[in-house]
């Protein structure tokens, strides 16, 4: 999620189109803050591990 969030703010920045600027952040967010509450061994969305 982490990935694909930074592939879409950086083809939004180039290409101007605002949408995939928005979305790109809002991926990179989400993934960043679910990467953390994985590694400090907390339960995500009553799962241990997210395969």
């Amino acid at each position: 999620m982490i990935i694909l969030g930074l592939i879409l703010l950086v083809v939004g920045f180039f290409t101007g189109i605002s949408i995939l600027t928005t979305l790109g952040v809002i991926l990179l967010v989400v993934g960043v803050i679910l990467a953390i509450l994985g590694a400090s061994g907390r339960a995500i969305g009553g799962r241990a591990h997210w395969y």
